[in-house]
């Protein structure tokens, strides 16, 4: 199914002997970008978590953050870290004065520094199966965000099937214009070369021959013809994605779409067809918004 780049999914759940909370959230981006952060004592297992990640997400910029919290026996916090502490606030009330920042630091701010509670740097007190514990609540959380994707791109779906059908709108007014307006440029041509002539007989073959040349030069039906075509392969990639996205396959397209158009529009250069070429061109800026949020 076609993916929307953006969303969030959370997950929890027991890591050796404490507890982790992991938040995913994804926007868009070229490529998989990864960036993960975890509490020290959880460190160890990035690479395992970054392997989780990308077996869900192929494309957007992925912020992975996990939370730690240990279990105690007696429902009582971890004690501080109080030689910690006091390095952090005498680091912070240096930044304050040296560059004049209001003086707002409390006690909840040094808490939530890394490894401010006792323990919570001691990676060898982690069990080894903590490592594939926090790898399934990481591909949780990743499902969770997969879900909110998934959902988004379907909204995007519609949106974009609605906007490919104002277009095709316009390529049909443009359609029915387009010969109206080689006999108005043919009459035109005969009416101002008669002009010139002031009644001198004019060689009808070679008059002919110049209507021709204009009639062709003004027929856009071969680039009409090509736009469909692309809009029709657009609608393809949308109903059948594959595995590895869809996002570039449809950017490739709009650049195809808009040249068909500014070609349309330098040929037919007529009041309505100029109208809807523009029209055509607002709808292909406002999908190409859109299809960069696809993966």
């Amino acid at each position: 199914m076609i993916r929307s780049m953006t969303g969030f999914g959370a997950a929890d759940g027991e890591v050796g002997g404490g507890r982790v909370s992991v938040e995913v959230r994804s926007v868009n981006h070229r490529f998989f970008s990864p960036s993960i952060k975890l509490p020290g004592v959880l460190n160890r297992w990035e690479g395992d978590v970054r392997d989780a990640m990308k077996r869900g997400v192929t494309r957007g910029h992925v912020t992975l953050t996990a939370r730690f919290e240990r279990d105690t026996d007696d429902g009582v916090a971890s004690p501080i870290d109080e030689a910690r502490f006091a390095a952090y606030v005498t680091q912070l009330r240096g930044l304050q004065e040296r560059y004049r920042l209001a003086d707002t630091l409390d006690v909840g701010t040094i808490l939530r520094m890394p490894e401010v509670f006792a323990g919570g740097s001691a990676r060898e007190e982690m069990p080894a199966e903590a490592g594939p514990q926090l790898v399934h609540i990481v591909e949780r959380a990743v499902g969770a965000l997969l879900e909110m994707r998934t959902a988004e791109g379907a909204r995007l779906v519609t949106y974009l099937d609605e906007r490919l059908g104002a277009i095709e709108s316009a390529l049909d007014r443009i359609a029915m214009r387009a010969p109206d307006r080689v006999t108005e440029q043919r009459d035109r041509l005969r009416t101002a070369v008669r002009e010139l002539t002031d009644g001198l007989a004019v060689d009808e073959h070679r008059l002919a021959q110049e209507i021709a040349l204009l009639a062709d030069r003004l027929d856009v039906q071969e680039e009409l013809s090509r736009f469909r075509a692309h809009i029709a392969a657009f609608r393809a990639a949308l109903r059948a994605p594959q595995p590895d996205g869809v996002g570039k396959r449809l950017g490739f397209l709009l650049q195809e779409m808009l040249r068909e158009a500014n070609t349309t529009g330098s040929k037919g250069s007529d009041g309505a067809i100029v109208a809807d070429v523009l029209l055509i061109k607002e709808e292909l800026e406002r999908i190409r918004e859109q299809v960069e949020n696809l993966e």
